[in-house]
């Protein structure tokens, strides 16, 4: 969003709240209310689409949309990383709303609900809460509190009553593996490096069986369940109508080809890491240069792991269990091979590092956190250099060079 889109949203949040919702609607029995679903877009957080609420009245016809942000938000990326995602909802003109969809070629869906006037007295008075200068911000949760699970709520409450929503028709997940981060996977398939980043970063908080109200946090999920969807026995959706009416994913980018993909990138990386393994155990000599580069990497992710696990807020960092292989102590064998005094230091490390990867790949199964199919031979690279050091190092302690000394003058 730039900075132009950013200043109007701000400026129809104050003009929202100076002329107040309610007072707009005198009439509720005139109000529209409906749930649009915009279905999945290229950028990286359209992956499993949006929701907002489309309110249409004789005070005007636009559409409340939460979790809107500004990448011009000082501080935005260290603000994120840390979990600080202060997100808004916005007040937005109907027709820019649906001119950004429309001009991306997305898919558009309206589900107008079936409501009371005074179910939606009550929704236009929430809605105006929502919309105070002091309530317009707030802590956003990608999957616990986003835009689809706002909407959600916010009109279950004006209901009074529960929602039930249908079954899940959309992701082609099953009940067995139905997880956040299966549904994750379902819709970033394309995007093969953006969930390694999330198998990455995210520990088996997102890998507990959902139930079918969690599976709703994916905007796409959630139209297809609010099309049986029942409060009190009676049909929540009036009648659904296609605004844009696109294929479904229209706007998707095309695969990553498979040479391209972290799995691919990281089984070269552990043919290469083989190859130079060989070669050194044959020669008696490590390639410091190459454990330097590999633990180098494997030590600034880990910096971001570690951050993640110790002062995020995020969902779901930790506990993660990746920490162990990838943690700011790869520095050691990253510096250490290249200092003398430091030797011992290094060789300790890697005996322990091999031994606790070791440990980490034969339990992987007991931490109930799915790993990215690229983790493994990211973690036997790992692996190979550090049984490499140990095996090279121990042929040269001094004990055993005593030993070929003494073979020698016999």
């Amino acid at each position: 969003m730039n900075r132009l889109r950013h200043f109007i949203i701000s400026l129809l949040l104050t003009l929202a709240t100076a002329l107040g919702l309610a007072a707009q609607t005198p009439d509720p029995s005139q109000i529209s209310v409906g749930i649009v679903t915009c279905y999945p877009g290229t950028k990286i957080f359209e992956l499993e689409g949006h929701s907002a609420l489309h309110i249409v009245s004789p005070g005007g016809d636009y559409a409340v949309s939460y979790g809107l942000f500004s990448f011009d938000q000082p501080n935005f990326v260290y603000r994120f990383v840390k979990g600080e995602t202060d997100y808004r909802v916005g007040l937005i003109p109907w027709h820019y709303f649906l001119q950004e969809y429309r001009g991306a070629g997305r898919r558009v869906v309206e589900q107008r609900l079936n409501m009371t006037p005074e179910q939606k007295q009550r929704l236009m008075a929430l809605l105006e809460e929502n919309l105070r200068p002091e309530n317009v911000t707030y802590r956003y949760n990608y999957v616990r509190d986003n835009c689809a699970t706002r909407p959600l709520a916010i009109v279950e409450k004006a209901l009074g009553d529960s929602i039930i929503l249908s079954a899940d028709t959309a992701s082609g997940v099953g009940d067995e593996d139905a997880t956040f981060r299966n549904m994750m996977r379902r819709y970033h398939r394309n995007y093969p490096w953006y969930q390694f980043g999330i198998d990455l970063c995210l520990g088996p908080g997102i890998d507990a069986r959902l139930n079918n109200r969690e599976r709703a946090f994916a905007p796409v999920v959630m139209d297809s369940q609010l099309a049986g969807a029942t409060v009190g026995g009676k049909p929540l959706v009036d009648s659904t109508i296609v605004i844009n009416d696109t294929d479904p994913e229209a706007a998707v980018a095309p695969p990553t080809p498979w040479y391209l993909t972290p799995l691919c990138a990281f089984s070269l990386l552990l043919l290469i890491s083989l190859i130079i393994t060989i070669r050194d155990i044959r020669r008696g000599r490590v390639t410091r240069w190459f454990d330097t580069v590999l633990f180098g990497a494997y030590a600034l992710m880990g910096v971001i792991v570690f951050y993640l696990v110790t002062i995020s807020s995020h969902e779901a960092t930790t506990p993660n269990w990746l920490l162990v292989s990838l943690n700011p102590l790869c520095l050691i064998a990253a510096v250490g091979g290249w200092i003398k005094r430091a030797e011992k230091l290094v060789v300790w490390y890697q005996i322990i590092n091999f031994a606790l990867l070791l440990l980490l790949v034969l339990c992987w199964g007991l931490t109930g956190q799915s790993a990215n199919a690229a983790f493994w031979p990211m973690i036997a690279a790992e692996m190979l250099r550090s049984a490499s050091y140990v095996i090279i190092n121990r042929k040269h302690t001094p004990r055993n060079d005593n030993k070929i000394d003494k073979k020698k003058r016999t």
